[in-house]
């Protein structure tokens, strides 16, 4: 039964795609209009140190191990930006660009020496994620979505970035107004009272949950895509926050469908005997559409060179 075998292998994998681009792309649109948007790429590197020795210690690949090495790594880097930044005295990209070079490295390094044969911890893991493992053989169709005791074996990781995605919109829903006005202008937020600097830490600590959560189940080049390319589409498209929050959203979804078809049925289209990554796929579609709106987006020519 064709639903059966879609709900069973593909509506998993492609539900933890959605809610991973969501969960990314959503304070991606502050992280642009702040000039940030490498701080996602940066965490989003620096976490993989973080769950090597979190693997090394705990012996397993469990969440809360992970999530904790994780964490851990996104505070060790933050706290190292900040020094090299003071210390060194150089700008605050450069500063993000050593340390999560470095810290990657070092991560890929302590990973390809360590003994992890036994779980599905590799370099490609890291870049590409395990989303097309994350199947739910106990599904019977479309009605196991319903019923209390299939829902608990479905794969953890799409409860885990369901509570992300919450925690996400929340924080944007609650804060909005002073966002907003954070964003474009701290110190006309700050004049009138509002913790534009703590707003700040808080969207950071948000965009590391995020990266956090959605490295197990994607791997590093989606997150790192989501962060940035439906933003920036949707600011091509719009001068509205509130429709450039929506348009990002779309982008998002978009992508993660699209890209999870095209990477299991091109290839075979093609002639090909095999998949390609799924993750892999849906940052290319992201990276694709962004392109179309470069080229036909009605906000394009803002950012065209003038004479």
């Amino acid at each position: 039964m064709i639903g059966q075998e879609f709900v069973q292998l593909s509506l998993t994998p492609m539900l933890v795609g959605i809610l991973a681009s969501l969960a990314c792309a959503l304070p991606g649109n502050f992280l642009l209009l702040r000039r940030q948007t490498l701080i996602g790429d940066a965490i989003s590197h620096v976490v993989l140190p973080g769950i090597v020795v979190a693997f090394l210690i705990s012996g397993s690949i469990a969440a809360w191990p992970m999530m904790l090495g994780a964490s851990g790594a996104a505070l060790v880097a933050v706290l190292m930006i900040e020094a090299v930044k003071r210390f060194g005295r150089i700008e605050s990209g450069a500063a993000m660009g050593v340390i999560f070079t470095s810290m990657f490295a070092g991560g890929v390094l302590l990973l390809e020496q360590s003994d992890t044969s036994s779980v599905h911890l590799d370099v490609q893991h890291a870049l590409y994620g395990n989303l097309e493992s994350l199947i739910w053989l106990s599904a019977e169709g479309w009605g196991s979505l319903f019923d209390l005791a299939a829902l608990s074996e479905m794969p953890p990781q799409v409860g885990r970035l369901f509570v992300v995605l919450a925690l996400v919109v929340a924080f944007i829903a609650v804060f909005w107004s002073s966002l907003k006005i954070a964003t474009f202008d701290e110190s006309f937020a700050l004049s009138i009272g509002i913790p534009a600097r703590l707003l700040g830490f808080a969207l950071v600590a948000l965009t590391a949950i995020a990266a956090v959560a959605a490295f197990d189940a994607v791997g590093s080049i989606i997150v790192i895509a989501m962060f940035i390319c439906p933003a920036a589409t949707a600011r091509l498209m719009t001068d509205d926050l509130v429709v450039q929050v929506l348009w990002s959203a779309v982008f998002a979804v978009v992508s993660a469908v699209l890209g999870y078809m095209l990477a299991g049925y091109l290839p075979g289209l093609l002639g090909y005997d095999y998949a390609v990554s799924a993750a892999g796929m849906m940052a290319t579609v992201s990276g694709l559409i962004l392109g179309v709106a470069c080229l036909f987006g009605p906000k394009r020519k803002r950012i065209a060179p003038t004479a």
